[in-house]
């Protein structure tokens, strides 16, 4: 479906039923299922073929649909206002306890599909293991996806990098679109 007011209705009608959607980013094509939706979050799960240890990743439209979802201190707060919306996703400590990867994409279709469904439960859109999906043609190929929001081929192509802000000193899990060097900034000079 193309990603006009009346298809990005139609997804969020799917998801809201419990169907896993696929959607583009600004990184990769993704599967998408409501916040509050387990079963449909499992389905993903057996589409990818992923590990059941493998956290999926919150993505939102607004900071604000964070509140009383994850503790937000303020070097996370000045992370997002710098890369967000952005192919950055930030592990926070989840107010339910254990911790919660979230993001807000810098994509139009992504973004509106998010206003009309709310926060989605996200990964890749691929089975495990092998390349993510670039164009809808792509992510309608994994079996039991109920709908693919074209949105044409995505723009990036890589990965949104990962930051850990849970432990003593961030911690960059997955190197993606923003390197790490210019998330962090350059190391401390040596002395000596």
């Amino acid at each position: 479906m193309k990603p006009t007011a009346a298809g990005l209705q139609r997804a969020a009608k799917l998801l809201r039923s419990g169907a896993v959607v696929a959607f583009p980013t600004d990184t990769v094509y993704g599967l998408g299922a409501t916040f509050d939706d387990e079963l449909a979050q499992k389905r993903i799960y057996q589409i990818k073929g992923r590990p059941v240890g493998m956290p999926l990743i919150l993505m939102v439209a607004a900071e604000s649909q964070l509140d009383g979802l994850v503790h937000i201190d303020s070097q996370a707060e000045a992370l997002m206002r710098k890369w967000w919306p952005g192919p950055l996703t930030l592990i926070l400590h989840s107010r339910q306890g254990g911790t919660l990867g979230v993001r807000i994409p810098k994509h139009k279709a992504a973004l509106g599909l998010l206003r009309h469904a709310g926060p989605l439960m996200t990964t890749s859109a691929n089975r495990h293991g092998l390349d993510p999906a670039m164009n809808a043609a792509e992510a309608a190929g994994l079996a039991g996806v109920m709908a693919v929001v074209d949105g044409g081929a995505v723009p990036s192509g890589t990965a949104s990098t990962v930051l850990d802000l849970t432990g003593p000193e961030p911690h960059v899990l997955r190197e993606g679109a923003i390197p790490t060097a210019e998330l962090l900034g350059p190391p401390p000079p040596r002395v000596g």
